[in-house]
C-alpha cells in the first residue's frame, strides 16, 4: 500500500511539474527574447541563451525612448497602491457592519449588495460615463481610483471572515466602553489581516491589469497607466518584437514581486478559510 501510495505521489508531481513547465516556457521565451537583437528573436531552432549579448539596451529604449515607460510606471504605481489601501479599508469596514453592528434591514441591505454583484459591469458602463464626466472625474486618476475602490466581492470575502470573530470578544469590547470603530480598529481587524492581506494581493493584481477602465474614462497621454502605455507602444513599435517583449517584462515585475513577498499571507488566508469553514 504504501509503495502504491507512493508512485501516485511520484506520477502527480511529474504531471505538476510537466505542467509547471509547459506554463513557464513562454514566459522563459519572452524574457529571453528582451535581451535579443531583432533579428536572433524568431529564430528556429529557438536559442533561449541570446548569441549576441546586447545587455540592457531594449530595456533602456523602452524605459528612456521616446516614449518612456518610467513616467506610466509612476501613474500605474500610484492608482494601485491607492486603489488597494482605499478598497482594503471600505471592505474591511462595510464587511464588519454587515457583520458585527446589528441594525434594521441588515440582512436586506446585504442582499442588495450582494444583487449589485450579478450586474454585468458593462451594463453599467454607460452610466458611469455620463456620471463621472458630470461630476468633472473623467480622464483623472481619482475617478480611475473609485470605480475599483468599492468592491462586492471584498465585502463578501471579508465578512465571512468577520463573522467567525467569537461575539464575546465584541460584547466584552463594549462593556469596557469601547465604541464599533475603536472594536474595528483594535480588535476586529487584527484578527482576519491574512483575509485583508490576500484581498489586498488580488486588488493589487486586478487593478494593476485593468485595461477596460483606463481605456474608456482617460484620454490624456500623460496620465496613461501601464496597461494602455503597452497597446500604445505595440501599436508604434508592432515590427520590434524585442522591445514589446521588454515592455512586456517590465510591466509583469511588479506582480511576480507582489505575490512572492505576499504570498505567506495568501496561503494563512486560505488556511484560516479552511478551519472556519
Amino acid at each position: 500500500m504504501t509503495a502504491k501510495l507512493n508512485w501516485k505521489k511520484l506520477l502527480a508531481t511529474l504531471v505538476m511539474a510537466f505542467a509547471g513547465i509547459l506554463f513557464i516556457l513562454p514566459f522563459a521565451w519572452m524574457l529571453s527574447a528582451s535581451f535579443k537583437l531583432e533579428g536572433e528573436v524568431f529564430t528556429y531552432p529557438i536559442r533561449w541563451i541570446p548569441e549576441t549579448w546586447i545587455g540592457f539596451q531594449n530595456y533602456q529604449e523602452v524605459w528612456f525612448g521616446d516614449h518612456p515607460f518610467w513616467k506610466y510606471y509612476l501613474n500605474t504605481i500610484f492608482v494601485t497602491v491607492t486603489t488597494t489601501i482605499v478598497s482594503c479599508t471600505v471592505s474591511a469596514m462595510a464587511a464588519y457592519g454587515f457583520s458585527k453592528v446589528q441594525f434594521a434591514a441588515g440582512k436586506w441591505l446585504f442582499f442588495i449588495v450582494l444583487a449589485t454583484f450579478m450586474v454585468p459591469q458593462e451594463g453599467i458602463l454607460v452610466p458611469q460615463f455620463l456620471l463621472f464626466r458630470t461630476l468633472g472625474l473623467f480622464d483623472s486618476h481619482l475617478g480611475l481610483i473609485l470605480l475599483n475602490s468599492f468592491s462586492v466581492l471584498g465585502t463578501f470575502l471579508l465578512r465571512q471572515f468577520f463573522m467567525g470573530i467569537h461575539q464575546e470578544f465584541i460584547e466584552s469590547a463594549k462593556i469596557d466602553g469601547a465604541g464599533h470603530l475603536r472594536i474595528f480598529a483594535q480588535i476586529a481587524f487584527p484578527l482576519v489581516k491574512p483575509a485583508v492581506a490576500t484581498y489586498a494581493i488580488l486588488r493589487f493584481i486586478w487593478t494593476w491589469n485593468d485595461y477596460k477602465y483606463p481605456l474608456i474614462f482617460l484620454r490624456s497621454d500623460r496620465l496613461f497607466t501601464i496597461q494602455l502605455a503597452m497597446q500604445k507602444f505595440t501599436t508604434i513599435n508592432g515590427e520590434f518584437y524585442s522591445l514589446i517583449m521588454a515592455a512586456a517584462v517590465s510591466a509583469i515585475v511588479p506582480l511576480l514581486i507582489v505575490f512572492i513577498i505576499g504570498q505567506k499571507r495568501v496561503i494563512e488566508g486560505i488556511a484560516l478559510g479552511g478551519v472556519k469553514g
